[in-house]
């Protein structure tokens, strides 16, 4: 009975000690707000209250000692409570083990193991420590006796951005992992890819979500409950995402290295998404595995190999010839003989390359490959023949991308560098073909080559042919045509026009192509030949501005294009070729979705061409003017006013260097199918030569749309476009042209009916019936009441603020387009800043001895001593286009 007895005893001590322990650690205090030297605790006495020791005042963060049972490893943290998100980590990289012990002392806070050794600290203190703090903002602080902090979690940001926390210039976050960081620099912030190397993959001041404001540099980032911005050192923003409103903002770098902001309403356990960049399925250089190429799709993104690649054992993919991938690791100690390249086929691109810079420009092929076989580090190249540009890929590759996407640069073909794999021996019973192959081979690949050499001879032979041929018709006849189109398909009678026929260009200036120009980053380069074929000797004409005339064209591979041709006038004025080049290297460099995208260009001699993507619904003055056709409905209208906004806000503040468009009007708004609005010659007044930039300088536009400082010569700024958009908006919003002597009026309007539509200048008009209240009669009166008087009422007051006569009063086009979209309050015009319009619409009626408009027209002040801005000849406000 003895042992039976101690046996009992034994238990029931046992029963004890666990009854102590659980008393002991159900009697962890936690503490709010506050918390005082000679802390320790473990993830052990802590784990029945979540790992929760500190709790801010309001409980809405939490400091907690993270661990998924009592053997678990835990990871000091600072949580949000009501979503158990964690926001701030001291030891992520090193969790500590159960053992080990979290202390607060004067020294700060530290995670030490049971030997004493320590894991991670806060770094040495000015002065000692006497309390922490952790505030409802989420920030913990280590204070002194004066309460004057001396260290914050705030100052360390690990993969999480909080409302009122700043990124300073040079800080960074970053994942778990630091595969991916977001930095922000000195003008911007990025995404880094950070394996084996640090590789851009996404930009903000790219990203079409986010506009910018002011040209200065970049101190710090910060998100609030409104929205994320970059600020300037003086605290103005430069950069900015308006979002819907929320009661917290929480920006994070999420492990695949997107970046995501979530808001917080105040209710419920979970957090709204506000935007996700970037925003593509395949827009990540981890999209998809290693070589895979990603292809969106309707509902999401297909990952495939390459032609020349199969799908490898390990994941991703490999060469489908057997040969491995190149790996840097004993690079220097192989035979350069076993390295040879592998092409991944045309379309394919890589997004890193976006965002890089060029290793070498102006070189050929060869120059390109053998900076990469020199290089340990390289994985492969990308080469594009038309801009001679070489770009590496070094230290880690990633899953590519195919270059149909919109916003996907083409930056050339690509090349991966592999190794070539060890052969096996020939057995003895081989068969004599096999012995035969090292003999043959050899002596085929000469015969192919002479084959080549000689089609590409003749070829080359034929070719000169015609062009001597074409220059000696040239110089006999006016213009040398063929007889039908059957003749240009056929390639007989080349049909490229003489020189002496291509807009004024003549002399030996349209042949001096022979010098090669290299700039990094320009488009695809095509020859005159090229185009004319493309444009069937540019027979199929679809539009005409200041610029030159526009012509409809099909490349080789089936892709419509439009083709300006640059007037003689300014063609002839540029510098010179490398001037031009360079001017189209910055326009073929900006993409955004609402900018058309220039696909390439010509420069032969004094001859000037640029290549665009083809709108297949032409430009807005056709939908919104003309008689045919469906009516434009106050959604679209809306749509392609946002567009339109967005785009030039992106030439105003997204670009490197400001574009300043100086001729917005709706011919230079085009439209596509899938209502794609796209903004078309921008950066154009770049290629205006020295002599006519001096006068254009004082007066540039179009007749109707300049703003007033154009005629007072004061400083010329991006609120001039702002305003040419206010005149646009007020033409979308009525469906006509503001300025009319016709009672019916442009678009359809009929005559007869009561409102305003035998008014002759509509901007006054407008004015007027907002002062009354009248919203509604300035609809287009073929929308036939398809519209709310509240949506007029946005869109005037939004158009009138555009027309402000003081420049600085005119919103940012950015602000246009938050105003529009209903993200940010419409501002109210100012009447004393619009009296002008008055001045103007009374000059106008009076100069064309025309009807007014009744109660819309009040006032006796004569106009006839002022200058009619409305009725000066296009000569007068535009000069020589």
């Amino acid at each position: 009975m003895a042992p039976t007895r101690r046996c009992v005893l034994f238990f029931f001590l046992l029963l004890f000690l666990l009854f102590l322990r659980h008393r002991r650690a159900a009697a962890a205090p936690v503490y709010t707000e506050y918390l005082y030297p000679n802390f320790t605790a473990s993830s052990v006495n802590y784990l029945e209250k979540g790992g929760i020791f500190l709790n801010s005042n309001s409980s809405i963060f939490s400091a907690i000692l993270q661990s998924d049972d009592p053997q678990s490893p835990f990871v000091f943290s600072i949580v949000h409570s009501p979503t158990s998100t964690v926001v701030w980590a001291a030891n992520t990289a090193n969790p500590a083990p159960y053992t080990a012990k979290l202390s607060f002392s004067a020294s700060g806070f530290s995670i030490s193991f049971s030997n004493g050794n320590v894991l991670w600290s806060t770094p040495q203190l000015p002065r000692p420590a006497t309390a922490a703090r952790l505030l409802d903002s989420g920030n913990l602080l280590v204070l002194d006796a004066a309460n004057v902090s001396m260290w914050e979690s705030f100052d360390h940001p690990t993969d999480t951005l909080l409302s009122s926390q700043r990124l300073p210039s040079g800080s960074y976050l970053s994942t778990p992992s630091d595969d991916y960081r977001l930095m922000v620099t000195g003008n911007d912030a990025v995404l880094l890819w950070s394996v084996g190397g640090f590789q851009q993959f996404w930009r903000l001041s790219s990203d079409v979500r986010f506009y910018k404001d002011l040209n200065a540099p970049v101190a710090y980032m910060a998100a609030n409950e409104s929205g994320l911005y970059l600020f300037s050192p003086a605290g103005a923003v430069v950069f900015e995402v308006s979002l819907s409103p929320t009661k917290l903002r929480m920006m994070k770098l999420e492990a695949n290295g997107q970046l995501s902001i979530k808001g917080y309403s105040g209710n419920g356990p979970n957090l709204d998404e506000a935007l996700v960049a970037p925003g593509g399925a395949c827009d990540l250089p981890s999209s998809c595995q290693v070589l895979e190429v990603c292809t969106t799709q309707n509902q999401g993104a297909t990952c495939n190999c390459p032609s020349l690649f199969t799908t490898s054992r390990s994941g991703g993919c490999a060469p489908a010839d057997g040969s491995t991938l190149f790996s840097p690791s004993g690079c220097n100690s192989r035979n350069k003989s076993q390295e040879s390249y592998r092409s991944l086929g045309s379309g394919i691109g890589y997004i890193p390359n976006k965002f890089a810079s060029t290793v070498s420009s102006g070189r050929d092929f060869s120059s390109c490959r053998d900076i990469c076989s020199g290089n340990c580090s390289c994985l492969g190249f990308f080469y594009s023949a038309s801009s001679q540009s070489c770009f590496l890929i070094k230290n880690q590759i990633g899953s590519l991308v195919s270059t149909t996407n919109d916003g996907v640069s083409d930056t050339g073909d690509g090349y991966i560098k592999v190794l070539a794999s060890p052969q096996p021996p020939s057995g003895s019973s081989g068969s004599s073909s096999s012995s035969l192959l090292p003999i043959l081979l050899p002596s085929i690949a000469v015969f192919l080559l002479i084959i080549v050499l000689i089609f590409a001879g003749t070829q080359w032979w034929r070719r000169r042919r015609r062009h001597q041929s074409g220059k000696r018709k040239a110089r006999t006849t006016a213009s040398s045509k063929p007889s039908t189109m059957k003749d240009i398909y056929l390639g007989r009678n080349h049909p490229w026009p003489s020189p002496s026929d291509d807009q004024g260009f003549t002399g030996d200036e349209s042949n001096s192509d022979s010098d090669e120009i290299s700039i990094p980053g320009l488009p695809t380069r095509f020859t005159y030949s090229d185009l004319a074929y493309a444009t069937e000797n540019f027979s199929i004409k679809i539009g005409s501005g200041g610029f030159g005339e526009v012509f409809k064209g099909q490349l080789p591979d089936k892709t419509l294009v439009a083709v300006k041709r640059i007037s003689a006038s300014l063609g002839g004025g540029v510098h010179g070729k490398k001037e031009f080049c360079t001017e189209i290297a910055v326009i073929g460099n900006i993409h955004h979705v609402n900018l058309v995208r220039l696909r390439g260009f010509c420069t032969e001699g004094r001859r000037r061409m640029l290549v665009y993507e083809y709108m297949n619904r032409g430009s807005l003055d056709r939908s919104l003017f003309g008689a045919a056709g469906p009516v434009l409905e106050w959604q679209e209208r809306m749509d392609i006013a946002i567009g339109a906004a967005r785009g030039l806000a992106y030439l105003h503040f997204g670009c490197d260097q400001k574009i300043i468009h100086c001729d917005v009007k709706p011919e230079n708004i085009l439209l596509h199918d899938a209502s794609s609005v796209k903004i078309s010659d921008f950066g154009l007044a770049k290629l205006i030569s020295p002599e006519q930039s001096g006068f254009f300088t004082t007066m540039r536009g179009t007749r109707g749309y300049l703003a007033p400082e154009w005629l007072t010569n004061s400083a010329i700024s991006d609120r001039t476009d702002v305003y040419s958009y206010g005149m646009v908006l007020l033409e979308i919003i009525r469906g006509r042209k503001n300025r009319s002597v016709e009672s019916s009026g442009g678009g359809g309007s009929s005559s007869g009916s009561s409102g305003i539509g035998d008014v002759g200048y509509f901007p006054m008009a407008a004015l007027e019936m907002h002062e009354r209240g009248r919203y509604l009669e300035l609809a287009d009166r073929r929308l036939e009441g398809r519209v709310r008087e509240e949506e007029v009422r946005l869109a005037v007051k939004v158009a009138l603020c555009c027309l402000h006569e003081d420049p600085g009063l005119r919103p940012t086009m950015a602000s246009v387009a938050a105003m529009l979209e209903g993200t940010v309050e419409v501002t109210q015009p100012r009447p004393e800043a619009l009296n002008f319009l008055r001045l103007y619409g009374r000059g106008f009626v009076d100069n064309n001895s025309s009807t007014t408009t009744g109660e819309l027209v009040t006032g006796t002040t004569s106009s006839s001593s002022v200058v009619s801005y409305s009725y000066m000849t296009s000569q007068e406000v535009s000069g020589p286009r």
